[in-house]
């Protein structure tokens, strides 16, 4: 089904300004938003058929890393999935403006109490010290990694996507965890670390597929940390008059 070209450079400059801040995008899911987005609608294609190897192969990423990108993208209502098979995939693949616009209207419909919900998006966590104790109450006093019980003075806060590789300091990105595996995990990423955590018999095959269910959440901003009301950052700024749909 063809539609009509957007503009190119208006598309790259709304993705790089609006859309990777306000949706906490990291590497992946920028590369494989923008590698369906090039394949779709920059070609006048409203949706695209699409295999997990042809993408990972077009982003350079394995297919698992591809295929959460791609699961990821779905959960922030970049891509609506329209057909799953072994054949592949079918997805429309939504403009920066089009998801922002709908992320403003979801906003608008929830009820007074949910909307600074939405506004943790913005909030670095490092900032206070309320902040960062809410990431360490969020784990229930235990390590993400290892899922060792800690104490108070053995814990610290680490980014899941190391800061070196673009991590944000989103509640999205921050997890608490015991002085041991802040030092051995570095500044690889944290399913690698998980994986070698495996092979070191240190999480069992099951605890393995928990914790990779648990970053994909963790990701995706299903692990909300619990904060007092008067935490919560102010609302996010509406989005400009000029990326609004017309």
């Amino acid at each position: 089904m063809k539609t009509k070209k957007p503009n190119a450079e208006l598309v790259w400059k709304q993705v790089d300004d609006l859309l990777v801040p306000r949706l906490r995008m990291d590497v992946s899911d920028r590369a494989a938003y923008c590698y369906l987005l090039r394949h779709s609608r920059l070609e006048g294609k409203l949706v695209l058929r699409f295999s997990m190897p042809w993408l990972a192969r077009g982003i350079c990423l394995s297919t698992s890393a591809a295929r959460r990108a791609v699961r990821r993208l779905i959960e922030q209502k970049a891509l609506r999935l329209v057909e799953c098979s072994t054949a592949g995939r079918v997805a429309e693949v939504l403009l920066p403006e089009e998801i922002l616009a709908d992320h403003l209207k979801e906003m608008a419909s929830r009820p007074a109490s949910v909307v600074p919900r939405a506004s943790l998006e913005e909030e670095d966590f490092l900032r206070t010290k309320i902040l960062r104790e809410a990431i360490h109450a969020r784990e229930g006093g235990r390590c993400f990694y290892c899922l060792k019980r800690l104490a108070a003075s053995s814990r610290c806060l680490d980014h899941a996507v190391p800061r070196s590789q673009w991590g944000t300091n989103s509640y999205r990105n921050l997890v608490s965890c015991c002085l041991e595996c802040n030092a051995q995990k570095g500044q690889c990423r944290a399913e690698d670390f998980f994986r070698s955590l495996f092979r070191d018999r240190k999480l069992t095959e099951s605890e393995l597929a928990g914790r990779l269910r648990a970053l994909d959440a963790l990701a995706a901003g299903k692990l909300l940390p619990p904060l007092p009301s008067a935490a919560a950052p102010p609302k996010t700024p509406a989005l400009p008059a000029s990326s609004r749909r017309a």
